[in-house]
Order: C-alpha cells, then sequence, then structure tokens
C-alpha cells in the first residue's frame, strides 16, 4: 500500500468568510503533523479574470495562496516560476494545488511533465493538499470536473492517488427556473459509461483525509456516494468511509 498522505478538499471558501477559512484547522492540523514549512504550490488551474497573460493569473493566484500559507508559517514556492517543473517536484517537501479550471490544470500538468512526477513523488509518501480542481486532480481521471472545457488537455487521466472519483462542490438542488440536468443526474450519466467507478459528491465545507490505509470524512457536511446500479448513499462525518479505497478504477 502507499504510504500516502492527503487533504482533499471540496472548496476553498464558504459564501461570507475568508479565503480558506473554513479548512483552516484542518490545514493546520496537516502541516504541523508533516512538520511541513515549506510548500510547492501549482497554480495552473487559476485561470484569473483581470487583464494581462496567463502567468500573471498564475503570479496573482501564488500571492493569494502565498497570504494563506505566511499566515501558517510557511513559505511557497510555485512551481510556474520553476525553470524545471519536474526537478521542483522531486525536491518539495510538501505539493500542494489549488482549484479553478480542471482542464486547464490538467492540460499544464501534461504539458510540463509534472502529472507524472507529482504521482511518484506523493506516492512515495510527500503530503499533497488540494482543493476543488486539485481534489479532483487526484482522482484517476478528470472527468467528473464540474469546469467548462476552456482548455483541451492531451489527455483526461489525473493522478491516480485514490480509486474513486470525486465531484467537488456537489450541490443537491436545481436552482430555480433551471431546467436542465442536476449534478446527480451529471454524475449518473458518467456511471452509466463507467460502471465500475465510484464517486464521492463532496459538498462544500467538507474534505476526505487519507493516510496510509485510512480515509474519513471531515467537514460540517454528509458526502453522497454513488455507485452503478444502487441508491445513492448519504455518509456522515465520522462514518467508515474506508469502502473508498477498495473501489474500482
Amino acid at each position: 500500500m502507499p504510504d500516502l498522505h492527503l487533504l482533499l478538499i471540496s472548496n476553498s471558501t464558504n459564501a461570507g468568510e475568508e479565503y480558506l477559512a473554513w479548512p483552516r484547522v484542518y490545514i493546520q492540523e496537516f502541516i504541523q503533523e508533516y512538520g511541513i514549512a515549506e510548500i510547492l504550490f501549482v497554480p495552473y488551474a487559476g485561470v484569473n479574470l483581470a487583464p494581462g497573460s496567463i502567468e500573471k493569473s498564475f503570479d496573482l493566484y501564488t500571492e493569494k495562496v502565498s497570504g494563506f500559507f505566511g499566515g501558517l508559517g510557511m513559505s511557497v514556492n510555485s512551481i510556474h516560476l520553476e525553470a524545471d517543473p519536474v526537478a521542483a517536484v522531486k525536491k518539495a517537501g510538501a505539493i500542494v494545488v489549488g482549484g479553478g479550471n480542471t482542464f486547464h490544470l490538467v492540460k499544464m500538468m501534461h504539458e510540463t511533465g509534472i502529472m507524472e512526477a507529482v504521482r511518484e513523488k506523493v506516492i512515495s509518501g510527500t503530503p499533497y493538499i488540494g482543493w476543488s480542481a486539485g481534489a479532483n486532480v487526484a482522482c484517476p481521471s478528470m472527468k467528473t470536473t464540474n469546469d467548462m472545457p476552456i482548455s483541451e488537455p492531451r489527455y483526461f487521466s489525473c493522478l491516480g492517488l485514490v480509486p474513486f472519483q470525486i465531484n467537488p462542490h456537489y450541490l443537491d438542488a436545481n436552482p430555480a427556473g433551471h431546467g436542465g440536468e442536476t449534478r446527480e443526474q451529471r454524475i449518473l450519466e458518467f456511471l452509466a459509461v463507467n460502471h465500475d467507478m465510484t464517486v464521492a459528491g463532496l459538498r462544500e465545507g467538507t474534505l476526505l483525509h487519507l493516510k496510509g490505509d485510512t480515509i474519513q470524512l471531515k467537514g460540517s457536511r454528509p458526502m453522497r456516494v454513488f455507485r452503478f446500479g444502487e441508491e445513492p448513499k448519504e455518509i456522515m462525518p465520522g462514518d467508515d468511509v474506508g469502502f473508498l479505497l477498495s473501489s474500482g478504477i
């Protein structure tokens, strides 16, 4: 069994709160447990709407994340500033992948060669934190993202650190006046052509903490789990979620 240490967070910010406020206590406990003093940040999902190049978007995202982790006494290096991204991954003490657009994140991770490098590094025991797109990319593929395909990745395959799929920001209700598919219907469409997969619908304000061969749901809300041909199940924080680690790929 790989020596995995993962914090997979549905969302960075709850409505009306500061950036990364709700998961702050979990992130702080995580970094203290492993004695992390410096992180390598992957900002490739952060396509900012401000004028300028995509690199400027990454600069702004890194500045925002550095403010948060700096408040926890940590320093942040961003991979987009590294001349050799793969070498930066190999020497990283911890890896953090931020949310944003999953298509662009996956495209950049494949093009820079860090998809496989991050996988190898994290499987060897390096702590990993990801929220939203950063949680999605820890799965076998990006096929359960909510995002618009603003970029075209070479492959949909991702890190495969866990054997199940995550749908971040999972919503139960349809907005008033909306006649399209619900989130649940979209997930059931995925399962209709991916029978062997399990999908964890992570509602906002929740995360999955994986340590070795154990996994826990933490946060303030239940998780909704989907499998082909079965009724969706509601899983409460504190419930046994070890079955996720035996899910098929």
